[in-house]
């Protein structure tokens, strides 16, 4: 069974996770209970508007709730000294838009992490060839996002979500962007990396074609969870 049982180990735990804005007249989450555990590959799915993004960022500390509280690995992610650091040597990002910075290459934009950890330039350098060889673009390294396609693109942001070794991988529409050529790509470059590196990967997504591939499917409707499934039929 994917769901931890009341024992078992989380990666995270989100008790009654609620979050309002403009004064309240916007609940995006109200009173979400889910647990997650280590190596589960969850696609989390519902109309726009449903929460589903909103819930991505509190799990990679981008935004804080309003009430409730969220655990990482069994302590409160609230008395977590250091969320800059949570965010960069605990979890990967992937996002819609890539969020590549348009003036670095692809070799320096995989880079971007790893300054916040101690690898000499050369360790950098070496780390991030490796990476983007990973993900079949060793002949772009020097390429600027310019002259990348889109997917291409994604696919360096894969490269750089990896930097650091990240137990979780954070994958908000990473294929939204994409051709349906290269969403297929895309995708099961993903499902693949996670196969082999055995890292948690929660994707948010409004395609039920993709979430099937995920062992366990979440939906939210109007801030909440309205269903949690096993999928028997994801490899």
């Amino acid at each position: 069974m994917a769901t931890p049982d009341a024992g078992g180990a989380c990666v995270f735990e989100a008790i009654g996770l609620t979050k309002e804005y403009d004064y309240g007249t916007v609940q995006a989450l109200r009173g979400v209970d889910i647990r997650i555990a280590p190596g589960e590959f969850v696609a989390i799915v519902g109309q726009s508007g449903s929460g589903k993004s909103t819930l991505l960022q509190m799990l990679g500390a981008l935004d804080h709730p309003t009430a409730g509280e969220l655990r990482y690995r069994g302590a409160p992610l609230s008395a977590h000294g250091d969320l800059a650091s949570y965010r960069a040597h605990e979890i990967g990002f992937i996002f819609q838009a890539f969020h590549l910075l348009p003036t670095f290459t692809a070799i320096e934009n995989v880079q971007i992490p790893m300054f916040e950890t101690h690898r000499s330039t050369s360790e950098r350098k070496q780390r991030a060839m490796e990476l983007l060889k990973l993900v079949g673009l060793e002949d772009r390294l020097h390429h600027f996002p310019s002259k990348l396609s889109g997917g291409e693109r994604q696919r360096v942001a894969i490269a750089r979500s990896l930097a650091n070794g990240a137990s979780v991988l954070l994958a908000d529409e990473p294929t939204g962007n994409l051709d349906s050529e290269n969403a297929t790509l895309v995708l099961d470059l993903i499902v693949r990396l996670r196969r082999e590196q055995q890292f948690t990967l929660i994707l948010v997504t409004h395609d039920m074609g993709i979430a099937r591939q995920a062992g366990r499917v979440i939906e939210m409707k109007d801030g909440r969870v309205v269903a949690d499934t096993l999928n028997s039929t994801s490899h």
